[in-house]
Order: C-alpha cells, then sequence, then structure tokens
C-alpha cells in the first residue's frame, strides 16, 4: 500500500575493487657472508598482516641481518621466517653491527656481534 509521504526504501550496493596497500616495504642487499633484509612500514601496522605477509626469499647457505624499525612481533616473526638461513642477526646501530640471535654454525655464535656497516 502506498500511502502519500511515505518514505520508500531503496536498497543499493556497490562493490569496489580496492588497491592492496603494501603495509610493509622490504629491500634485499646480498652481501658475502649474508644476506641484509631491511624492511620499512609504510602504514600502521596490526598483528593481523602477519597473515599475508610475503617476505623476501633468500639463500639459505648464508646468514640473514634483519634491519629496520619496526614492532617486536615483526622482528619475531622475520626471525623465524629466516630460522633455516646459516644465521639470523638484527642490527643494531648502537652496536655498530647485528647481534647473532641464532645460529646453525660453530663460525657464528649467539651473542656474537657481527660488524655490518649499512649504506644511508
Amino acid at each position: 500500500m502506498n500511502l502519500p509521504g511515505a518514505v520508500k526504501t531503496i536498497w543499493c550496493s556497490w562493490s569496489f575493487e580496492v588497491e592492496t596497500v603494501k603495509k610493509v616495504e622490504f629491500e634485499v642487499e646480498e652481501r658475502e657472508e649474508y644476506t641484509i633484509i631491511h624492511f620499512e612500514l609504510r602504514d600502521v601496522l596490526s598483528p593481523e598482516a602477519l597473515r599475508d605477509m610475503e617476505p623476501p626469499q633468500v639463500k639459505g647457505t648464508k646468514g640473514v641481518v634483519l634491519s629496520g624499525r619496526g614492532p617486536v612481533w615483526l622482528y619475531c616473526f622475520l626471525a623465524h621466517h629466516y630460522h633455516p638461513t646459516l644465521f639470523v642477526a638484527t642490527y643494531d646501530p648502537r652496536l655498530g653491527g647485528a647481534v647473532i640471535v641464532e645460529s646453525y654454525s660453530p663460525n657464528y655464535k649467539v651473542g656474537e656481534i657481527l660488524k655490518v656497516e649499512l649504506e644511508g
């Protein structure tokens, strides 16, 4: 029944293609003994972003040095991701190098500071 002055509800729907924003940008630098994985946050990062994150692939025969400013849980995720490599270290500019946090080689000991110079 249509009454004069009655409001009629119209249902509409739209679909949009939304471009996924890359919230973490990775840079890879190959060195003789290790690969530097530098990351930079481009947006606010939530823990749920880890589910779809695809860190760069590296050679497992070398170590990995992680560098970048980010939450502790991102570093934990990346260290776990790269654990099959020869060693994993985290860069600390105050120490002038990277602290080895896990290793599969007697040549690289946990707690050792690996001299690393980053460009820029």
